[in-house]
């Protein structure tokens, strides 16, 4: 996130490069990029002769070369962004004599996603020398929420910690489906407004009694009752609540009560940081492992990792979620 942020001011700054070179399996940092220069560079005016978007499997290097060779009319530079740019992986060596000695008033902008290049060409050694060379890569867990929470401000909101934890819990780490869904909280919201976990059930649609957040919490905190309900409604709605998903949930829960095992330093802000949760989270964690020992945490993981081969049908036939739910929550708690 820091090089995207310095990324971008340095292009609001009008410290061009003449080459950036986009690349990696988070779309979402890749595109922001590529759309601020697409916005911001040349004006209105200048964009009708000097802006051209061009697509991987539509062109060949050489056409690309002659077009990044020319110069701006009437403007300082050109900008010619390459979508899909990974379509041209076998034609790279053909840039290279561009790449040593780019075209100084044309930016070149290339979206290659979903996929890493060969960094020992020296095709990607002459671009990141002579432009701007980024890995866009997806957020680990702990860093999305400090995500979503910097999103939402600078869009003059703030939003609860649980909040955004069902935002995780239900929609994964891609940080575009993500903003896709907060963008439209936006429009339903009024500016200043803090996002709490009943405008996300009511606009987004994710439960916030029964989801996998509060079903580690009853787990952790041994609440036999809530814990029945949740994985009833689970039982009751399982589009939206499939067992893949709970159990990866649950397994990176006894994972991280193993590391708070094995920690010696109990101070929240260290804790939240080894085992990579808000810090608005670790007192769950701390009741938990009262509740759950170093070797009911191994002995819990072993479980989740036997009921996944079930739910994959490995030792079993046509297996039921609702069963295989309440089978490996009752090992967990009663083993």
């Amino acid at each position: 996130m820091s090089d995207t942020k310095k990324i971008i001011e340095d292009i609001k700054n009008r410290k061009l490069a003449p080459i950036y070179f986009l690349y990696g399996n988070e779309p979402y940092f890749i595109d922001e990029i590529s759309d601020y220069i697409a916005n911001n560079v040349l004006d209105e005016g200048e964009k009708g002769f000097n802006q051209m978007v061009l697509y991987g499997r539509d062109i060949d290097m050489g056409e690309l070369v002659e077009n990044a060779k020319r110069f701006p009319m009437m403007a300082d530079y050109q900008v010619i962004i390459v979508k899909e740019a990974q379509d041209l992986a076998r034609h790279w060596d053909k840039f290279e004599s561009y790449a040593k000695q780019p075209q100084p008033t044309t930016i070149l902008v290339f979206n290659y996603k979903y996929k890493t290049p060969d960094k020992r060409k020296k095709v990607f050694k002459e671009m990141a020398k002579n432009g701007v060379f980024f890995e866009s890569k997806p957020l680990y867990e702990n860093k999305v929420l400090p995500w979503i929470n910097s999103h939402l401000k600078s869009n003059g909101y703030n939003i609860e910690p649980k909040a955004g934890q069902m935002l995780i819990e239900f929609l994964g780490t891609e940080i575009a489906k993500i903003k896709n869904e907060l963008d439209k909280l936006m429009i339903i919201v009024p500016a200043g407004t803090m996002i709490t976990p009943q405008l996300i059930e009511e606009n987004i649609g994710i439960s916030k009694d029964y989801n996998n957040f509060e079903l580690r919490k009853a787990l952790g905190s041994r609440d036999t009752v809530k814990v029945n309900r949740i994985i009833n409604y689970f039982a009751e709605n399982p589009k939206d609540n499939p067992l893949v998903v709970t159990i990866g949930q649950l397994h990176s829960f006894f994972v991280q009560l193993l590391k708070l095992h094995a920690m010696t330093d109990r101070n929240p802000q260290t804790v939240a940081r080894q085992i990579g949760v808000s810090p608005f989270f670790v007192q769950e964690y701390f009741t938990a492992a009262k509740h759950y020992s170093m070797k009911h945490c191994s002995h819990a993981i072993k479980i989740i990792r036997d009921i996944d081969m079930k739910s994959k049908g490995v030792g079993t036939n046509k297996p039921q979620q609702h069963d295989l739910l309440q089978e490996l929550i009752v090992n967990i708690m009663y083993p």
